[in-house]
C-alpha cells in the first residue's frame, strides 16, 4: 500500500501538494513520471487536498529535482529538500 507524506501548501495564491520521492523517480522515463504524478494527483484529490501535485527528489549535487508548472520554477529553485521536509503536514495512502 503506497504511503506518502506530503506538504500541502498555499504559495503565491496557488495550492500545491508537494510530494518528496526517492532519487529513483528522477531516473524514470517522462511517461513513467507523468503516470505516477497522475496517480498521486487522483488520490490527493480524492483525499480532499486541493492543488497540483509537485514531485520533488534528490537531484544530485545538492540540488532538488522537481516537476512543476513553469511559473512555479523560481519558488521551487529557492527550496531545498530539507525545507520540504519541514513542511510535511499530511499523509496520503491507498
Amino acid at each position: 500500500m503506497p504511503k506518502f507524506k506530503v506538504a500541502h501548501l498555499r504559495q503565491q495564491g496557488q495550492d500545491m501538494v508537494i510530494v518528496p520521492l526517492s532519487a529513483e523517480f528522477g531516473r524514470r522515463t517522462q511517461d513513467e513520471q507523468q503516470e505516477m504524478i497522475a496517480e498521486i494527483q487522483q488520490h490527493s484529490s480524492a483525499a480532499g487536498l486541493a492543488g497540483i501535485v509537485v514531485p520533488v527528489w534528490p537531484g544530485g549535487g545538492g540540488r532538488m529535482g522537481f516537476i512543476a508548472p513553469q511559473p512555479w520554477h523560481p519558488f521551487f529553485r529557492s527550496m531545498s529538500l530539507a525545507g520540504v521536509q519541514r513542511n510535511l503536514n499530511r499523509e496520503l495512502s491507498w
